[in-house]
């Protein structure tokens, strides 16, 4: 580097002002410019000291941020590349050098002229090719733009009468409209709409044709190469026309339009807009519209609602739906670069086509979705695969059983067969109407949240909320198959063809029906399986795909709200008495001598018919209800030592003291009914305690911490004013009910390793020793019934037998089974 003599220091603020010499002045392009005269100190916010010298060239021709300064300042802009970012004539010993290969040629042109003092590498942040990480450069260019300063306040009332989904969306495109500057609509490309601009040469007039019939009007020369094409280069750049202000033949000029100035004139350029107003009328606006935001408020929502509102001045469109991005599990940018990118086929490969979709449709619009594998295997597990088993249920037992649906509705008219001509079958109907009452609290149950779960998911399809849409369904059918198919399978596995069991049929069966169609927008691929299946297979007049039917219509009268809120009191209680079994250890299949119930006032109390459910569900002898909570739990009182610590200090012990010596039972009540506690304060058993003996404090009921402790022999479990206990003390009895059950579950383990069908009758033998040898003779009915065994026997497996050996409560077992 060269060397340099220090003269005077100053701040930056006193070179303002000061003109000087380029290093290039002598350069034919920067002295046509008036570079040389242009050439002063200007000060400006955005140099830092932290980086380089704190003094930066400016290059107008080279950037947009150099570029608006200079407009500011009116200092002259040079542009030095083409197209190919070589540098042009009229830039000495630069011409016909590539940018990217230009430093060194600068730095050794500076030492040359004994003007270069230091060259070294720093870290700049400069922008590169997204594809393929090429370094960029900012090229000036002309461009043509649509002045907005009087168009975008039209805008924004068009906008303001528009839907969007999310409503910030509003904001985002409002805020766009009012800080954005004149649309260009140019691009320097070759392939795109071909601009219909003809500019002259010769005086600078130019000329916006309309249409082909204008264009053939008033073309000289040209015609006859682009007639019978498309508006697209090469074919209209020979069409030539004469300027009107000079008489000089006129070339259209080279650029293509701005994409979206393209694909914002769809609402009119698709639908005979200038040719078939009637015909357009029937399309416009559109209902919905849907990209993803992060950058279409300025791009494609924009250039529509432009268009729009020159045009027509209403909006394009009624809804807008906008999302956000993709993203990997990570949270990172999709790259193939970077190897974490997923092409769709193989997503729908790998993951299922209704997967992806389900899993699309479950995310928030307005969250970037994580979006992989693991999720995937997520919404499979969670959603398509207890769907798919709850149908597997259905079709397996059907099956076996013969059991096949009345085609019980007209196709053509929709309406039931019965209220038209005599029933043709005595099963019962697919439609939504129930034409029966079955006499199950679970039918009628599972039937009432059918018709609540069609009228929620339609509302939320009509508001374009399939995220909503999702959560009314993931509820469902966890009641579904948690619940109602679970609490139902009796009815599908006894032997008995009666009317309860074929009613379980007809309401399942009604269930699955009309999930198809509630569920066919959103996984389309599944349902049409289980509709060709379900329906077609039985009903060949049927419509020939599930989306080819009507949607499903709620109805209200079936929505019964009181058995709704019963159930889930049901459910609260056995998912409470669970929790109690769990918190002692105690497996459900242990029967236990019964479940005691508090209820509190605002709870209400559980239908009777209901409570045999409870019963059953929770392996107890008996459900119990009690009048308090405190039959079934001890309560101890604790202060917050957070808050009331720092309140009394030293006299924190007898405040502590003083609240474990009130009756719990009284103070818990009184907290509940939101009222204080009232203290009397021992301070002389406190040592350093100041204050008055017997002094009296209170404290709020958030100061107060309330444990609760089961009762002795009792496991407790409560939540918002219910509690369950349950009664875990073992009779012998109760132990031997016990293990005939966990025998019951290794003889179905054995049949299912065998490969058995279900409706199978078959021998068992098992070897056992004690007091599991004597619950399997006491419980023998209740084992043959349960593993549909012909022969329940003691000693060794038959010959060719599946054989199992376990342990049992710490007893040897040795099971086999074969085929009756």
């Amino acid at each position: 580097g060269g060397k340099c003599q220090v003269l005077e220091e100053m701040n930056g603020t006193a070179l303002e002002g000061w003109t000087y010499d380029g290093p290039f002045d002598e350069l034919e392009a920067q002295q046509s410019a008036g570079g040389p005269q242009a050439h002063r100190v200007i000060l400006w916010d955005e140099v830092g000291e932290a980086e380089g010298t704190g003094i930066v060239h400016m290059a107008p021709g080279c950037g947009a941020e150099d570029f608006a300064l200079s407009k500011e300042h009116d200092l002259p802009a040079i542009a030095p590349l083409d197209e190919e970012g070589v540098f042009l004539e009229g830039f000495g010993f630069l011409t016909d050098t590539h940018v990217s290969e230009s430093a060194p040629r600068v730095f050794e042109n500076l030492r040359e002229k004994g003007l270069l003092y230091k060259v070294e590498d720093y870290t700049h942040r400069y922008p590169v090719c997204w594809r393929c990480g090429t370094e960029l450069v900012f090229r000036l260019v002309d461009e043509w733009f649509i002045s907005m300063d009087e168009l975008r306040y039209d805008m924004m009332e068009v906008t303001r009468q528009i839907r969007w989904i999310p409503s910030f969306g509003l904001d985002r495109e409002l805020d766009w409209l009012r800080n954005m500057h004149d649309w260009m609509i140019s691009k320097k490309r070759y392939w795109g709409l071909a601009l219909p601009i003809w500019e002259c040469q010769a005086c600078g007039h130019f000329e916006v044709i309309g249409d082909e019939h204008e264009l053939e009007e008033r073309a000289v020369a040209g015609w006859e190469k682009f007639e019978g094409h498309t508006p697209h280069r090469p074919h209209v750049d020979a069409v030539k026309i004469t300027c009107p202000q000079c008489g000089a033949t006129v070339s259209r000029i080279l650029d293509v339009g701005n994409p979206w100035l393209d694909a914002g004139i769809v609402s009119f350029s698709t639908l005979q807009y200038r040719t078939n107003q009637d015909y357009w009328r029937q399309w416009y606006p559109a209902d919905w519209i849907s990209e993803s935001f992060p950058g279409q408020f300025r791009n494609w929502f924009y250039s529509l609602l432009a268009m729009a509102t020159v045009l027509e001045n209403t909006p394009p469109f009624k809804n807008c739906f906008s999302y956000a991005t993709l993203l990997d599990e990570d949270g990172r940018e999709m790259h193939k670069s970077w190897g974490n990118a997923i092409e769709f086929n193989q997503a729908a490969d790998r993951m299922g086509v209704d997967v992806m979709r389900w899993l699309y449709c479950r995310q928030k619009p307005e969250k970037d979705l994580r979006f992989g594998y693991g999720k995937a295997d997520e919404v499979r597990r969670q959603f398509l695969i207890p769907l798919w088993n709850v149908y597997s249920f259905f079709v397996t037992y059907a099956n076996i059983d013969q059991w096949e649906p009345g085609r019980l509705v007209n196709w053509e008219t929709g309406k039931l067969v019965d209220g038209e001509t005599d029933r043709q079958s005595t099963n019962l109907p697919t439609t939504n109407l129930p034409i029966y009452q079955s006499t199950s609290l679970l039918d009628r149950w599972i039937l009432a949240r059918l018709h609540e779960v069609v009228a929620r998911v339609t509302d939320r399809l009509d508001n374009y909320d399939a995220y909503g849409a999702t959560l009314v369904v993931e509820p469902f059918l966890d009641d579904l198959t948690n619940w109602y198919v679970r609490r139902s399978r009796r009815r599908f596995w006894k032997s008995e063809q009666d009317a309860d069991k074929n009613t379980a049929y007809a309401t399942l069966y009604q269930v699955l029906t009309t999930l198809c169609r509630l569920l066919a927008p959103l996984v389309p691929f599944v349902t049409e399986v289980m509709y060709q299946n379900l329906v077609r297979s039985v009903d060949p007049d049927a419509p020939e795909g599930v989306h080819h039917t009507d949607w499903p219509v709620a109805d209200e009268a079936g929505v019964d709200a009181g058995l709704l809120a019963q159930m889930a009191l049901a459910r609260q209680l056995a998912r409470l008495g669970r929790s109690a079994r769990e918190s002692a250890g105690i497996k459900l299949r242990q029967p236990l001598a019964c479940a005691l119930v508090h209820l509190e006032h605002t709870v209400g109390q559980l239908d009777q018919d209901l409570v045999a459910l409870v019963q059953d569900e929770l392996n107890v002898k008996r459900v119990q209800f009690v009048e308090a909570a405190e039959d079934l739990v001890t309560y101890r009182l604790l202060p917050d030592n957070r808050v009331l610590g720092p309140r009394f200090g030293k006299r924190f012990p007898a405040v502590r003291a003083a609240l474990a010596a009130l009756d719990p039972v009284a103070a818990v009540r009184r907290l509940r009914a939101s009222l204080p506690l009232r203290l009397e304060l021992a301070l002389s058993e406190v040592e350093g305690a100041a204050g008055v003996e017997g002094e009296e404090v209170e404290l709020a009921p958030e100061e107060v911490l309330v444990r609760k402790e089961s009762r002795e022999g009792l496991a407790v479990a409560s939540e918002r004013g219910v509690t369950v206990a349950v009664d875990v003390v073992l009779t012998p009895d109760l132990v031997a009910a016990g293990l005939a059950r966990e025998v019951v579950r290794r003889v179905q383990n054995l049949r299912k390793e065998a490969g058995f069908d279900l409706d199978d009758r078959i021998v068992t033998t098992y070897r056992a020793e004690g007091e599991l040898a004597e619950a399997i003779e006491a419980w023998r009915d209740f084992v043959m019934a349960e593993t549909l065994s012909a022969e329940l026997r003691a000693g060794p497996p038959e010959e060719g037998a599946a054989v199992g050996e376990d342990r049992v409560a710490g007893c040897p077992l040795t099971l086999g089974v074969r085929k009756a």
